[in-house]
This record gives C-alpha cells, sequence and structure tokens, in this order.
C-alpha cells in the first residue's frame, strides 16, 4: 500500500513538470512530435529508474553524518553530504552516456531526432530533482526510492506525451497569432497543471485521521454533573431568598 500511493504522489503530486516546472527545456524543445516525445520519455524513466534508487545507497551509505560507520567506528564522525550534488551528478552522467550508447545503438533515427537533447538529460534539472527530493523526503527503503524514481519518471512521461499529442493537433487549428508557438504552449502547460494538480486532494484527502466520537454515557455523565451543579445553586439562591 505504501508504495502504491508513493507511486500516484510521484506521478501526480510530486510531477516534476506541473507541479515543480522542473526539466522544461526539454518538455518545451522536444515536444513537438509524439514520436520523439516518447523517445525522450522513455530515456527519462529509465534514467531516473536507476539514478534515484543508486543515488540513495549513496545517501545511505556515504554521505550522510556517521554513514560510513560501516567501516569502523574511527570512520562514524565524518559527514560528506556537502558532495551529495557531485556525487549525484556522477552517478546520473554515468546513466545518461549509458542510455545515449544503447539509443544510438538500437535507434539512429530516434537519435539523430533527440540531438542534443538526449546527452543533454545528464544536466536535466528534473532528473537532479528526483534524487533530491528523494533525499529530502527521507524515504526509508530501496524499494521505495525505486518505486520513487519510477513514478517521477512516468509523471514526466505523461507530461511530455500530452502536450506534444495536444501540439501536433494546434497545428491544424486556428491560434490567434500572438499567441503561436511559446505562448499557446505555455498556456495549455497551465491548464494540464491545474489538472494534474487536482487529483492531489484525491490522493491526499483522507490523510486526517476523524476524531472518534464521544462515548454516549460519558455525555450523558457530564450532562448529569451539569444539572446536579444548577440544581445545588438554585437551592441556594431559593435559601438566601426565603432568609
Amino acid at each position: 500500500m505504501e508504495h502504491i500511493e508513493l507511486f500516484f504522489k510521484s506521478i501526480f503530486i510530486d510531477n516534476m513538470v506541473f507541479a515543480t516546472f522542473l526539466g522544461m527545456c526539454s518538455y518545451l524543445a522536444v515536444s513537438k512530435k509524439v514520436a520523439t516525445a516518447v523517445g525522450l520519455g522513455a530515456a527519462v524513466i529509465f534514467v531516473l529508474a536507476v539514478t534515484v534508487p543508486l543515488n540513495w545507497l549513496l545517501d545511505q551509505y556515504i554521505l550522510q553524518e556517521g554513514a560510513l560507520s560501516w567501516l569502523g567506528e574511527e570512520f562514524a564522525q565524518y559527514d560528506l553530504s556537502f558532495l551529495s550534488f557531485i556525487m549525484f551528478i556522477a552517478t546520473i552522467a554515468t546513466m545518461v552516456q549509458l542510455v545515449e550508447i544503447i539509443v544510438e545503438k538500437f535507434s539512429p533515427s530516434l537519435y539523430n531526432s533527440l540531438g542534443i537533447f538526449l546527452p543533454l538529460i545528464a544536466v536535466n534539472c528534473a532528473i537532479l530533482g528526483g534524487s533530491l527530493f528523494m533525499q529530502s523526503r527521507e524515504i526509508p527503503t530501496l524499494g521505495l526510492a525505486l518505486t520513487y524514481g519510477v513514478g517521477s519518471g512516468i509523471g514526466w512521461f505523461l507530461a511530455i506525451l500530452a502536450i506534444a499529442a495536444i501540439r501536433e493537433k494546434i497545428r491544424y487549428s486556428s491560434v490567434p497569432p500572438a499567441l503561436r508557438g511559446l505562448g499557446i504552449t505555455f498556456i495549455i502547460t497551465g491548464l494540464m497543471a491545474i489538472g494534474f494538480m487536482s487529483f492531489g486532494g484525491m490522493l491526499t484527502g483522507g490523510d486526517e485521521e476523524a476524531a472518534p466520537a464521544p462515548k454516549v454515557e460519558a455525555v450523558i455523565e457530564k450532562v448529569e454533573k451539569v444539572e446536579k451543579k444548577q440544581e445545588k445553586k438554585d437551592i441556594a439562591i431559593n435559601t438566601k431568598t426565603i432568609k
């Protein structure tokens, strides 16, 4: 259940494009054709699915304060958290190089259509954001880190796929000249962000536990105490009046 909840939250509530507006450069530049968007989206899913768990391991066993205790007690005092950015980016760059080699080998046409944006995945802020959000949210297990990475990649994939499909359709629509190009794209992106974020209430609406209803016996007992106090006051007032 925890995996499912985290998976859907990473897609909708923590969507890299619509919630935090990360990865907008490649989102806008490579979303003119659905086929190209699918290729880049699949590459992003793979990179996030691999790098987020790897960076979780780095964070847990190397970067956090006291994480080096497995090497011995004398290493427990070291804090290498200042190396987080460097280590995370190095892991991401390695995986992106692997993706670039695979795409060039098995799909040269996709490799040519993605152009410079394929190696730029290494510096895509959405990819680094996935690892940094994993670290800031203190995800407890490797399995949950993998779930979060896959969900974040799918969220980015759905975002670029949806905008690519819409941009292909609006080519044949009568868009006002002042809004053609990036203008109408930004408007559509804003509307899609509202739609994605609306799912947040569905996922978080039941988090707060309802306060338990007071027992009937307790309520009756309190009412009886109040009535007895009121009776004593009335008797005292009547006694004074008679005197």
